[in-house]
């Protein structure tokens, strides 16, 4: 097969796969093993082998998938190296994400933020992008172009040789994870913020990121087995470059609201299924151009084609990501009359909160409360934000279903954006032991809070509708 058929046959099944693969994933974790009753009777040992199987589930759970591509850019995509130094790299990174896991997950509990909130700070999302950034440049080879051969050597090195560059990636890469395990780790976080141990939480934490670092651990003990050379691993790492970049390109959206409005306007107006066929065809024309099989070190035109077309695969991921949140009709094609606005019924959100950027108001949620006790009525109130994965699953998938919005028409609906802190809404948070995300309270239609039902991560419509129903 000659090299325009391959790269036509790449950018078909590429295509294919941006538009197939989101459907395919299963959800993430619906809820996390209890240790706590383990822990709590002081066996140890059992609660801790609990926790570890925790987090080795919760690595398999799509929300993780993105930390593939680089760990095999760390571990499968530089020369050839023994298994020995494989182990102890790799054992390096895992470590790294356990110190950050732990750390992470005693400040949680011990301010009662969820765990993950700091991926809601503009600061924090700018250095995991640049990170990824410049990770993606290394592997599209390019940034030489620019920047001095000390810096070179310095990003050659990190994760290739030395203990220290692996584990600053498997530190970065916990951050990264951290979307993932809020379902997971609730009650684990409030079991730590009872015992008020450090000690302790940081350790049980520790453990739980080696339970998501098993599989990371593998990837990069045996990608050293894999061939360094020809022109394929070149292709291979330039598709390891544009996850990378859209993968910067998420996170920048989540923790800048202008940035995320521009992709979430965007994604309504083309709509579910139209945006899907539109990011299937912008990723087939941007592998055309040269986003893969050409390099940005052979001349001027190859640079200008393989930079179009790895653009126009970054929109299409970043598209198709934001088109699976959308509604089934895009209000393009409804403004054109090209399609009929939807009739069905929606999920009725009363209150959506804070109303402004200005931050949240507690007069706003009494005011609420105050009317669904005057009304007679439960509150539903879903406490969100915009990096927790399992937070979107809801939406996309539970509240939509028809049933879900039959019984919530009993309900007073809310939704709390728990994105960006404030100190109003940590104690929100608190009042209603939120400690991680997403967390779906109840509140009775008598006033009162109620600790159960509780739904802590993605619950399919019937599951949900269950723990609804126990609401009075």
């Amino acid at each position: 097969m000659d090299a325009k058929k391959k790269v036509g046959v790449i950018a078909a099944v590429i295509g294919l796969a941006v538009a197939v693969v989101p459907w395919l994933l299963p959800t993430g974790p619906s809820t996390g093993l209890d240790a706590t009753r383990f822990l709590e009777s002081g066996s140890f040992a059992l609660g801790a082998a609990v926790v570890f199987a925790g987090g080795l589930l919760t690595a398999m759970t799509p929300c993780v998938y993105p930390l593939i591509p680089i760990t095999v850019s760390v571990f499968g995509a530089r020369k050839a190296e023994g298994r020995g130094k494989a182990l102890v790299l790799t054992s390096s990174y895992i470590v790294g994400m356990g110190v950050v896991f732990s750390a992470l997950g005693v400040l949680a509990a011990k301010t009662g933020q969820a765990f993950g909130s700091m991926l809601g700070s503009p600061v924090v999302v700018t250095g995991l992008a640049v990170f990824l950034l410049l990770l993606a440049t290394s592997m599209f080879g390019a940034f030489e172009l620019a920047l001095p051969q000390a810096l070179q050597q310095r990003l050659n090195s990190v994760g290739g040789s030395g203990l220290t560059g692996a584990f600053l990636m498997g530190s970065v890469s916990g951050f990264l994870a951290a979307p993932c395990t809020g379902p997971v780790l609730t009650g684990l976080l409030a079991f730590v913020a009872r015992s008020q141990s450090t000690v302790l939480g940081a350790a049980l934490l520790f453990i739980y990121a080696l339970g998501i670092g098993v599989p990371f651990f593998l990837i990069g003990v045996f990608t050293v087995r894999l061939p360094r050379g020809g022109v394929w691993m070149e292709w291979v790492k330039s598709v390891l470059g544009i996850v990378l970049v859209a993968l910067a390109i998420s996170y920048l959206k989540d923790g800048f609201p202008a940035v995320g409005g521009v992709v979430k306007g965007l994604a309504e107006q083309v709509g579910r299924m139209p945006g899907t066929a539109l990011a299937a065809v912008l990723a087939a024309v941007g592998v055309l151009l040269g986003a893969i099989h050409l390099s940005f070190k052979e001349g001027a035109r190859d640079f200008t084609l393989k930079g179009f077309g790895v653009a126009l695969v970054v929109v299409a991921l970043v598209l198709r990501g934001g088109a699976m949140d959308s509604k089934s009709a895009g209000q393009l094609w409804v403004s054109l009359g090209w399609v009929e606005p939807p009739k069905a019924r929606t999920f009725e959100w009363h209150a959506v909160l804070p109303v402004t950027d200005s931050g949240f108001s507690s007069e706003s949620f009494e005011q609420v409360l105050a009317r669904a006790k005057t009304e007679g009525r439960p509150v539903m109130i879903d406490f969100f934000a915009e990096w927790c994965a399992a937070c979107k699953e809801l939406d996309r998938e539970t509240y939509p279903a028809a049933e879900v919005i039959e019984e919530s028409g009993r309900f007073i609906n809310v939704k709390v954006d728990a994105t960006k802190s404030d100190d109003a809404l940590d104690a929100l948070m608190e009042r209603f032991g939120v400690e991680g995300l997403p967390t779906v309270a109840f509140v009775s239609s008598g006033g009162e809070i109620l600790e159960a039902p509780r739904v802590t991560g993605f619950l399919e419509p019937s599951s949900f509708i269950t723990e609804m129903k126990k609401v009075d």
